[in-house]
């Protein structure tokens, strides 16, 4: 079963029954065969030098990714922002992943407004604005988008907003069978507990996280203030429940070519233990590599771990 037709699935027999067929993670997300207990993906943004510099487009991404030994890949919608409903364009990038021979997972969706917003007609529109990003994503045959958890307030009260709008998206990605994945990105959104909290409170099929490796500054105007930072191997503990993709951030690597930041084994760890087995993310977000090289590296360096070197 391709990811298309396990989507269908989703749709026409439930998300949970498809979920429930896939041990917990749907079976779009899963690695297709092989005894490896996950498989490495591409996240789009580990490119972003090159391509806000012109030098690759979004229609190159796919053929990027595979010339770089991966097999799936994980869209942001930044460079892509005005083909949402570009069903000629999106047909292209169809065509694109299919001749690179690589799988098309979800699109990272920013700048679409607060779902969390305050004020509940910005919120409806900020849900609202996301529908198009659940059209692209059904079209290329992906089984999630990626949203923020953006609100303001006290802690309950962003925990009470986030999950309202949260929710409204998961009824509007019903038709669908996709999956609505918050990340860790700034805020409160990067406090864990905050945001497995939210995904209580949302209590719907379709939403999940995407725990990311890095992201868990809550104020990056004090991003070297120890204080600003919540435990990264905590957070993705308290995350990984309810978890349908992965990202594996990376921003620099030792001698030995293992990353500096964050413990590799360590978070794998937590990861397998939660009983996890989709695609893991490549996010290369650092500067002493060249993008192609940096996501080479840490490709190897997932796959080292993944294989117990």
């Amino acid at each position: 079963m391709n990811r298309r037709e396990a989507i269908g699935v989703g749709a026409g027999l439930g998300v949970s029954a498809c979920v429930a067929m896939g041990g917990g993670v749907p079976l779009a997300a899963r690695p297709g065969g092989g005894a490896a207990w996950f498989r490495v993906s591409l996240a789009q943004w580990s490119l972003h030098k090159l391509l806000f510099a012109g030098e690759i487009d979004n229609l190159d991404f796919a053929g990027e990714a595979a010339a770089m030994g991966f097999g799936a890949i994980e869209y942001v919608n930044a460079f892509f922002k005005d083909r949402a409903r570009d069903v000629a364009y999106l047909d292209r990038m169809n065509e694109r992943a299919g001749d690179a021979g690589v799988e098309q997972l979800l699109i990272m969706c920013d700048g679409e407004g607060d779902l969390g917003d305050p004020d509940a007609g910005r919120r409806n529109v900020a849900v609202m604005n996301h529908k198009k990003w659940l059209g692209a994503a059904a079209q290329l045959g992906c089984h999630s988008i990626r949203v923020n958890a953006a609100s303001a307030g006290s802690w309950e009260e962003q925990q009470k907003l986030a999950a309202d709008g949260l929710r409204s998206l998961c009824e509007l990605a019903e038709p669908y069978g996709l999956f609505v994945l918050v990340e860790n990105h700034g805020g409160l959104s990067s406090n864990g507990a905050w945001l497995a909290g939210v995904m209580e409170r949302v209590d719907h099929r379709l939403a999940g996280t995407l725990p990311d490796f890095g992201n868990f500054c809550m104020d990056w105007s004090r991003a070297d203030d120890a204080d600003a930072w919540y435990d990264r191997y905590r957070g993705v503990a308290e995350l990984m429940p309810y978890a349908k993709a992965v990202s594996a951030k990376s921003h620099e690597f030792d001698d030995a070519g293992n990353e500096v930041r964050t413990d590799y084994a360590r978070m794998l760890g937590l990861v397998k233990e939660a009983g996890y087995r989709g695609w893991v993310g490549v996010e290369y977000e650092g500067g002493g590599l060249d993008p192609r090289a940096g996501s080479i590296a840490t490709k190897k360096l997932l796959e080292r771990v993944r294989g117990g070197g």
